[in-house]
């Protein structure tokens, strides 16, 4: 078994989702495995990581949407509030996702859905600089 790993710098504009399905592709290619797993995980407690459609931007602005409606910057609710009102609500909503990720390696390729990406899902409001290790293992 053989294992290769990168990690990817990611910038964000703010809330919202950044693709990074090919990056993740050239990885595995980059690997030389044909066969296998791959691996991402995302550094940080106010961001995390979906497969979602990337054939629509519609799905990306109505993920956001919802998000925030769900868990709105500057509830009340929440007592942590060390970098802003979007704080807290970062980090519920990371909860509420997934910071890590498998997807099915075969043929040297990513297994995804004909539709699908990757995705990097931004919870805070400003611009941030993301860390993603990804992993691939296998023959």
């Amino acid at each position: 078994m053989r294992q290769y790993q990168q990690t990817l710098t990611l910038n964000t504009d703010g809330q919202g989702l950044t693709e990074f399905t090919d990056e993740t592709a050239r990885i595995v290619a980059a690997s030389g495995i044909v066969t296998g797993l791959v691996h991402v995980f995302c550094r940080h407690t106010s961001a995390s990581l979906l497969i979602q459609e990337n054939a629509d931007q519609d799905v990306q602005r109505d993920l956001v949407a919802f998000f925030k409606r769900l868990v709105p910057d500057g509830d009340p609710l929440f007592i942590h509030r060390s970098e802003g009102a979007d704080d807290m609500p970062a980090h519920v909503k990371s909860a509420l996702t997934e910071t890590t990720l498998t997807i099915p390696v075969t043929g040297g390729r990513l297994m995804l859905g004909t539709w699908q990406g990757i995705y990097l899902f931004e919870h805070r409001t400003r611009p941030h600089s993301r860390s993603v290790v990804v992993h691939v293992v296998g023959e």
